[in-house]
This record gives C-alpha cells, sequence and structure tokens, in this order.
C-alpha cells in the first residue's frame, strides 16, 4: 500500500509540474490535498465513479454567465456599463471588448487554467472506469464515451480561444522529466484532427436520447456529438483555420509552422458531410424547429405566435428545437441585466437592472419584414428619423408613441429579439394578447420609467436584450419579487445546424444548390419570412444576389447573425469568417442619445465607444508567465 501510494504522490508531482508549465503552478498547488482521497477511492464503485463522471462535466464553461462567457460582453453585439457603482457581475469579460487585454493577466485567461483541468481528470477517468467492479459493460462504455466528447469539447473551446494548443491525449506517467512537460504547440491540423478522432470515438457509443430526464438532462447524447463534430468541422474549413496565411510567422521554437497556409475545399466536403449527418442524427430523435402551442382558449395573433415560437425557442427548457443546452451555471442573473422593467407599476424593484445593451449596429442587421437588409429594401420609404404608431403596427409598437422610424416594418425576429422605446414588450406571465395586460411597453426617453437615469439601471444604447427574457417572467413590487423561469444555455440548436450545412454546400459549389435554399428557407420559414429567392426577386435593389455564390454566402451568413442574435454565436462567427477586422472597425459602437426627452433629439445616433480591432484580437495571448516557465511555449502573433 506504501508503495501504491508513493507511485500515486510521484504522478501528482508530475503533474504538477506539467501544469505548472501551462499555467501559474501556485494555482494547482492549493487542489493537491484535496483530490488524493477522490484519485484513491472515486474507482471503487459505481456511485464513486458517477461522482467523478459529474467531476468532468463540471468544467464545461458557465456559458449563462456574462462574467464567463468572452461572446456575451466582448464583442460589439451588447454594450454595458463601463463605470458602475454597483456592478451586479464581474465585468471583466468587457474589458476585451473596451481594447483592455494584456499579457501579464489576459483577460478571460482563467479558461485555459480551468480546461487543462479539466482534461486531466477526464485523462484520469478514462485511465480507471473499465476497473469499477459494478459498472455494466454498457455503462462503461456509454461514460467512456461522454468523457471521450468533454475532451474534445475543452479542446475546441481552447482552440476557438487561442489558436494551436498544447494538445493533452494522455496524463504524464510518474517517472515523467521536466524535458517531456515542456510541450509545444500542436498545429491547428492536429488539434482538429485529434477532436475529431475523440468524437468520432464517442458519438456512436451514446445514447440516442435522455431516458431518465430528472437525473440526465443535460448529459451527452448521439445528436450533440454528431452536431459539435459539425460545428468542429465548420470551423475547420473557415477561413481562420483553412489556408490562414496572415498566421504564417506563427511557429513552434522547431520552426514548424502552425497553420496551415493552402485553403483545402476538401474541408468544406468534410464539414457538409458531418452537417447532414448531424440533421439526420437530430431528426431520429426527434428534434424539429420549435413551435409555440398556447394553451386552448388563448388567443395568439399570428404576429404574437410567432414571436413566442422564436422567443421560447431559446428560453424554453429543452424544447424540440434545442440539441445540446449546458446546465453548468444558471441564466438568473442574465435575464435580471436583460429585461426591461415594463410594467411600470413596480419601477422600484431593483432586481431588473436593463444593463446589456444591444448595439445600433447589430440591431440594423435583422431584416425588414420583407427579409432582406434594410440597406436594399427597395420599398422602403425615407420617412425621416422617427414615426408614429399606428393602429396597424399596435402589436409591435405602441399607438400613438413616437419612436425611430427603424423600428417599423421590420421582420418578426427583430420584435422577438429587441426592446425598444415605444416597442411592445409582451410577458408578464399574459398569455392572451386579447387582454390588456398581455402587453407592455418600453418608455426609454429622458424621464419616463425606462430612462437611463444612473449609472446602474437602464439601457446604454436604447435597446435591451428580449431574447433572454422568458415571456413568463413576473415583474413584482417587493425587492425580491421578480419571478424567473430559469433555463439552461442553449448551446447548438437544430435552427444553427440547418445554417452551417447550408453554409458548407454553398462554399462547395459554383453556385448556391437547391438545398441550400431549402436550408435557408426552413429557418427563414419559421420567422415568418418568405423563401430566398422570393424575397430578394421581389424586395430588394440587388434581385440576382441570392444567384450567386458570393452573394448567397452573405445571406447565409447575415441569416445566422440574425437567427443566432445575442446567443454567443457572432462572437466566434466574425473570428472563424476573418470579418471581425471590418466589422468592428467600420462603425464605432453607437446608442442614442438617451439625456433627451424630447423624440427629435433622442433619436440621434451617439457614439458610446469608438472599438477597435486588429490581426492580433482574433486570438487570445497567452499568460506571460506561461512563457517563461515553458520555453517552448510560443506567443500568438502581435501580443
Amino acid at each position: 500500500m506504501q508503495n501504491i501510494k508513493k507511485g500515486k504522490w510521484i504522478l501528482r508531482a508530475a503533474f504538477l509540474v506539467f501544469l505548472s508549465v501551462l499555467g501559474s503552478c501556485k494555482d494547482y498547488l492549493d487542489v493537491v490535498p484535496d483530490n488524493i482521497p477522490t484519485i484513491e477511492n472515486a474507482f471503487t464503485m459505481r456511485t464513486e465513479a458517477e461522482k467523478y463522471l459529474y467531476t468532468c462535466y463540471s468544467y464545461m464553461p458557465r456559458d449563462g454567465d456574462p462574467s464567463s462567457n468572452p461572446a456575451i460582453l466582448s464583442g460589439d453585439e451588447m454594450w454595458g456599463f463601463e463605470s458602475s457603482v454597483l456592478p451586479e457581475f464581474d465585468h471583466r469579460m468587457f474589458n476585451i471588448a473596451r481594447g483592455l487585454q494584456g499579457t501579464v493577466n489576459p483577460v478571460g485567461d482563467f479558461h485555459w487554467d480551468n480546461l487543462y483541468r479539466g482534461l486531466r481528470d477526464c485523462n484520469i477517468f478514462l485511465e480507471n472506469v473499465n476497473s469499477v467492479p459494478d459498472l455494466t459493460d454498457q455503462e462503461k462504455i456509454e461514460w467512456t464515451a461522454e468523457v471521450k466528447f468533454l475532451k474534445a469539447y475543452y479542446h475546441f473551446y481552447l482552440l476557438r480561444m487561442y489558436g494551436p494548443i498544447p494538445l493533452i491525449k494522455e496524463n504524464l506517467p510518474i517517472d515523467a522529466d521536466i524535458a517531456s512537460v515542456r510541450v509545444s504547440r500542436n498545429t491547428v491540423d492536429e488539434c482538429f484532427a485529434y477532436i475529431v478522432q475523440l468524437l468520432d470515438e464517442a458519438k456512436d457509443n451514446l445514447t440516442l436520447s435522455i431516458t431518465n430526464p430528472q437525473r440526465q438532462l443535460g448529459r451527452i447524447t448521439k445528436p450533440i456529438a454528431y452536431a459539435l463534430k459539425a460545428k468542429v468541422l465548420v470551423t475547420a474549413a473557415s477561413p481562420l483555420f483553412n489556408g490562414n496565411t496572415e498566421q504564417a510567422g506563427l511557429r513552434n521554437r522547431d520552426g514548424a509552422q502552425l497553420f496551415n497556409q493552402t485553403a483545402s475545399i476538401v474541408k468544406w466536403d468534410s464539414a457538409a458531410v458531418a452537417c447532414k449527418k448531424a440533421i439526420d442524427i437530430a431528426a431520429s430523435a426527434g428534434n424539429v424547429l420549435y413551435k409555440y402551442n398556447p394553451a386552448v382558449g388563448n388567443a395568439l395573433t399570428p404576429f404574437i405566435k410567432t414571436q413566442m415560437d422564436l422567443r421560447n425557442a431559446f428560453t424554453e427548457r429543452w424544447n424540440s428545437e434545442i440539441i445540446w443546452a449546458n446546465t453548468q451555471g444558471s441564466t438568473n442573473l442574465l435575464q435580471r441585466v436583460a429585461a426591461a422593467k415594463v410594467d411600470f407599476r413596480y419601477m422600484d424593484n431593483p432586481r431588473i437592472i436593463g444593463e446589456l445593451s444591444p448595439t445600433l449596429k447589430v440591431t440594423e442587421t435583422f431584416y425588414t419584414k420583407n427579409g432582406v437588409p434594410l440597406s436594399e429594401d427597395k420599398t422602403r420609404v425615407n420617412t425621416g428619423a422617427t414615426r408614429v404608431g399606428t393602429a396597424a403596427d399596435a402589436l409591435a409598437i405602441r399607438v400613438g408613441y413616437t419612436t425611430a422610424a427603424v423600428n417599423f416594418d421590420r421582420e418578426p425576429r427583430f420584435y422577438a429579439s429587441l426592446g425598444f422605446d415605444g416597442g411592445v414588450w409582451y410577458g408578464q406571465g399574459a398569455y392572451d394578447d386579447a387582454a390588456p395586460s398581455g402587453l407592455y411597453y418600453v418608455s426609454g426617453r429622458k424621464g419616463q420609467p425606462n430612462s437611463k437615469n444612473s449609472s446602474d439601471g437602464g439601457s446604454v444604447t436604447g435597446y435591451y436584450v428580449k431574447k433572454y427574457v422568458h415571456f413568463q417572467n413576473v415583474q413584482g413590487a417587493s425587492v425580491n419579487d421578480y419571478t424567473i423561469n430559469a433555463y439552461p444555455w442553449p448551446l447548438i440548436r437544430l435552427s444553427h445546424l440547418y445554417l452551417m450545412y447550408a453554409e458548407a454546400l454553398n462554399e462547395l459549389g459554383a453556385a448556391p444548390s437547391e438545398e441550400v435554399y431549402t436550408y435557408v428557407d426552413l429557418v427563414r420559414a419559421r420567422a415568418g419570412l418568405g423563401t430566398v429567392r422570393t424575397s430578394w426577386a421581389n424586395f430588394s435593389n440587388n434581385p440576382g444576389k441570392a444567384t450567386s455564390k458570393l452573394g448567397m454566402q452573405e445571406i447565409i451568413r447575415q441569416e445566422q447573425l440574425i437567427e443566432l442574435a445575442f446567443e454567443g454565436q457572432r462572437f466566434w462567427d466574425l473570428r472563424r469568417w476573418k470579418t471581425a477586422i471590418t466589422e468592428y472597425n467600420r462603425k464605432p459602437i453607437q446608442g442614442w442619445d438617451l439625456q433627451q426627452s424630447d423624440p427629435t433629439f433622442y433619436y440621434r445616433t451617439k457614439v458610446v465607444f469608438d472599438q477597435k480591432f486588429s490581426l492580433k484580437d482574433y486570438f487570445w495571448p497567452i499568460r506571460d508567465n506561461n512563457l517563461l516557465v515553458n520555453k517552448n511555449l510560443v506567443q500568438n502573433l502581435g501580443w
């Protein structure tokens, strides 16, 4: 027994050295004593092994937390308080959006430490799971597959952040020397190949669906594995990782080039095949585009019904469209910092903050009611900066209220995703839009209930993220009276798969195939829009756009930015398309002039922040201390 314990101490010591070259050694020294009983006892029986399985899951990033997920508040999609007396959450991720990233203590660098810890524990699990005496053979197969999936995802998360990374295929042997743990970065292609290998090993050993919802919701299933493989291969085929000549200078100490320099169309073919297979597997598991079914007797108009289809596809727990949702963390805080106080009887309720504010450039991304971009709709007449709501607009804009002209005649996803001054907010637990209680309004000009009147509350651009807020949340009168319907953060929805498939197919041909239109049009139909070809032919000043490969590429990308708005996708998509430099720098972060009460002056654009993005910002910097400890690690370009 003493020899066994001694061997385990040597193993831990070797791994601590390894971690010290990937991150700060002091962080890991604190956890060694706690892990001693875990490693020694975790695989003696099924119940303990299951706990270790959940430990492997516990490293999943908390995607619904704005202080953890860089895709929420680190880009150009939303803005927050640049200074707050009593902030509701840690604003560290917001510093990236404001150009405050650095190499000494990089913003968001905790993901490097956390996910490499997770990979260590995943490897420990895989090394020991087959020794558990009372675990069935089928459970060993399924649990092994789940942990291989987690290894794949943790590597993928790091790959998107840092570019090529050191792969952790297995833990170090107990006799590992210092030279062995001073690892170099693997190439981009090696990273993607290993991630796909893990997913291939896992995907067909997983269950098609969850059989015990009370215990297993959030566990990895076959559709999740196939969907992640599709997303991984679409990312691998995208310009950031496929023939990126701007990264030609990134090399290991031995001169090995880390980015491939020639774009390969074969990667798009692999991505298309993976997307179609993932769609088929999802269909066999019962996944379909979500449609809201109101209770019997509720009088939902088609307009509100479409909004419920769209809003609830994101906020309704475990609905038919969600392939994978992250149960780590809660969306309670997210909803509080996104919501507007629409029930004006309870304006003193401090739990509703309304901080997360969509930027004007993002609101302009949404189509008109005709399903084409604002700049292309030939039917749109310039009526000035403002318009007054009429009876025809009653379910979208308050009748008789003056609001921005750009808020009129927009597509359903605009109204389902955004709250704005004069805009209708269907909520407060209401089911029936025929009843007066079913419709609430945002009033955001100076002196009005939703005006920006402090450093700790209200929108900083004039818009709110309605999409985050469950329509059955109820704002009340007391300090803590805000009933929240929490939901796990959706990571992959079926509509996302459809659009990735269309994107991959479009990249393969000289012109869009029929199948490209089919899958984009499925998403548009649920959003209440006409087909791509019909919309562009009838309403666009560029009717031929939808018939060319490059035109359709632009359409598919905009469709993704709209359909997946505020879901943590824009941040990564602009990077993988290598369009972030253009998109971030073309226009500063803007909002309305919030300190004005007269709509004539309120609806003047005002620069909130002049944001800049350069080549180095495509990837995180590696912490300086990691480079000092491990001379084989090289820094990303520009840092």
